[in-house]
C-alpha cells in the first residue's frame, strides 16, 4: 500500500517534499509494512495497544471502515487548510468568494459522478447524517399524508435507528427479508407497499457483504407506485457506476472517507424533477438551501470533490484491480483451507468485488480475530463489531451462529497490494489451521461424523 501511494504523491502531490521530510513514525500511517522504531535494534517494532502487542503495524484491509485519503485528495484540500481560509458564506471580500467557487467545485463534482445536477447536492458531515435527513426529513414532512415507511433488515444501523424513530413517533416501518445471497426480491417489496407509504430506503451495497441491490428495478417500482426512494450509497459511490435517473433514485447519502477522501463530510442527493421535499434536521443560516444549515467546511467539500473526480476517472481501473485482488485472495484461501463460507453472492455482477465476507467452519470467531491481530479485518461493521453478538446482517441471511460468529471481512481498494493479499492469505490460512488443530469438533469431521446429527447432553 506505501508504493502505491507513494507513487500517487509522486505523480500528483506537491507534498511529498514536506511529507517526505517528517520523522519515520508521521509516514507509518501509509505503510502497511512492519517498520523497526528509530534507535532500535533490528526487526519490527513492538507497539502496546489495547493490551496486544503487535510486531509493526497491521496490514489494512478494513477498506468498507474506512479508507486512506488519497494524495491527489489532501494535495486538494491543503490550500483550504492554509491561505485561502475564507468562510464560504462571506459575500463581501475576497477571502469568501475564492471559498465559495471552491465549494460549487466540489459540488458539481460531487454531481457529475452520479448524473445528477450541482444543486441537487446538499453538503453534510457524513452518510449517518445524510441517512438521518432523508428519513426524518421526508417522513416529518409527508406526515400529515403518509404514515409508513420500507426499508430492509440488512440496512446500515443509522437507517435502522432512524426507522426505530419514526415508529416511536406513530409511524408503521417494514423490515422486509433479504433471500440467502443478501439481494432484495422485487416482488417482496411491491407487497409491501401501501397506499400510505412514504419512502422506501434500500442500501445499495451493503457494507458487511458487498450485495449489490437492483436499484434501477426498485427504483422504477417506486416511481410507479408514487413512492420516494431513498439508497445509503457510502460503500456503492465512487466504486461501481450508480446513475441516480437511470435508476429513478430520489435520495441517495454519500460519505467522504469510503471514497478515498477525508472523514466528517458527505453529501446527500435530493432530487429536483420531480421534486422531493423534506423537513430539515437542524436550523440556523439556511445554508444548503435551508436543509442543512452551518458553515461548510471549505477544505473538506473540497477533499470530497477531489474524491469524486478521482474515482470518476478511475473507477474502470480501480474496479478491475479488486477483482483481480478478490479472486487472488478468495482462491487463495479457498484452496488450502475445507469448510470456508462465502457470505453473499457467488456472482460478482451482484457483489461489489473490494469486500469478501468469509466464515470458517468449526473456528472459535474470537480466537481467530485475535490470532490475525496482524491483519486489519472487521467481523462486521465498523459500527458493530465491537459487540460479541453475531453480525445481524449474516442472521438475517439465515447464516447460522456458529458460522456467522466466524466470519471475516476482508476490504480490498485502490491501494491493496498483491504482496497484502499474499501475506493475508497466509496468515489466515495458518491460523485457521492452528485453530483447527485444538478443536474436537474438527477431529469428528475429519472422522466423518455429522455434528448436527449429534444429540448434546446437558449438565
Amino acid at each position: 500500500m506505501l508504493q502505491r501511494i507513494g507513487s500517487q504523491f509522486l505523480q500528483y502531490g506537491r507534498i511529498l517534499p514536506a511529507v517526505l521530510n517528517q520523522p519515520s513514525a508521521a509516514l507509518r500511517s501509509f505503510s502497511a509494512v512492519p517498520q523497526p522504531a528509530e534507535d532500535a535494534e533490528p526487526g519490527p517494532a513492538v507497539i502496546e495497544k489495547k493490551g496486544i502487542s503487535l510486531r509493526g503495524v497491521p496490514l489494512y484491509l478494513d477498506m468498507q471502515a474506512t479508507t486512506p485519503m488519497d494524495p491527489r485528495v489532501i494535495d486538494a484540500m491543503l490550500p483550504y487548510m492554509t491561505e485561502q481560509f475564507g468562510n464560504p458564506h462571506s459575500r463581501t471580500h475576497l477571502y469568501g468568494w475564492e471559498s465559495e467557487e471552491a465549494v460549487e467545485d466540489a459540488r458539481a463534482k460531487v454531481a457529475s459522478l452520479i448524473g445528477a445536477d450541482p444543486k441537487e447536492i446538499i453538503f453534510t458531515s457524513g452518510a449517518t447524517e445524510s441517512n438521518n435527513t432523508a428519513i426524518k426529513g421526508v417522513a416529518t414532512y409527508l406526515k400529515d399524508k403518509k404514515k409508513h415507511v420500507i426499508t430492509t433488515q440488512t440496512e446500515h444501523k443509522c437507517v435502522l435507528d432512524s426507522c426505530r424513530w419514526l415508529q416511536q413517533r406513530g409511524w408503521d416501518v417494514t423490515y422486509l427479508p433479504v433471500r440467502p445471497d443478501g439481494l432484495l426480491d422485487a416482488s417482496t417489496l411491491e407487497a409491501a407497499i401501501r397506499p400510505d407509504t412514504a419512502l422506501v430506503s434500500v442500501m445499495a451495497v451493503n457494507n458487511e457483504i458487498g450485495v449489490v441491490q437492483p436499484l434501477k428495478e426498485i427504483g422504477e417500482l417506486c416511481r410507479s407506485k408514487g413512492v420516494y426512494f431513498h439508497t445509503d450509497g457510502a460503500q456503492a459511490v465512487g466504486k461501481i457506476p450508480v446513475d441516480v435517473n437511470a435508476a429513478k433514485i430520489d435520495l441517495m447519502s454519500i460519505s467522504g472517507h469510503k471514497i478515498y477522501g477525508p472523514k466528517g463530510v458527505g453529501a446527500l442527493y435530493v432530487r429536483r424533477r420531480p421534486r422531493v421535499r423534506l423537513d430539515p434536521l437542524m436550523s440556523g443560516g439556511g445554508q444548503e438551501r435551508g436543509l442543512r444549515s452551518g458553515t461548510v467546511p471549505t477544505q473538506l467539500v473540497v477533499g470530497l470533490g477531489a474524491a469524486c473526480e478521482v474515482a470518476r476517472r478511475e473507477m474502470e481501473s480501480d474496479l478491475r484491480h479488486v477483482r483481480r485482488l478478490e479472486e487472488r485472495l478468495r482462491t487463495g484461501i479457498t484452496n488450502q483451507l475445507q469448510g470456508v463460507v462465502l457470505n453473499g453472492p457467488s456472482d460478482l455482477a451482484q457483489r461489489y468485488p473490494g469486500n469478501l465476507n468469509l466464515s470458517f467452519a468449526y473456528v472459535e470467531g474470537e480466537s481467530l480475530i485475535m490470532g490475525l491481530k496482524e491483519i486489519a479485518v472487521s467481523s462486521g461493521s465498523a459500527c458493530t463489531s465491537a459487540s460479541l453478538e453475531p453480525s445481524y446482517v449474516l442472521r438475517a441471511l439465515g447464516v447460522e451462529e456458529e458460522l456467522a460468529h466466524t466470519s471475516i471481512r476482508y476490504g480490498l481498494g485502490r491501494f491493496t497490494t498483491d504482496e497484502e493479499v499474499d501475506r493475508a492469505i497466509s496468515m489466515t490460512v495458518s491460523h485457521v489451521n492452528k485453530l483447527r488443530e485444538m478443536s474436537p469438533l474438527w477431529e469428528m469431521v475429519q472422522e466423518g461424523v455429522d455434528i448436527k446429527s449429534i444429540q448434546w447432553a446437558q449438565h
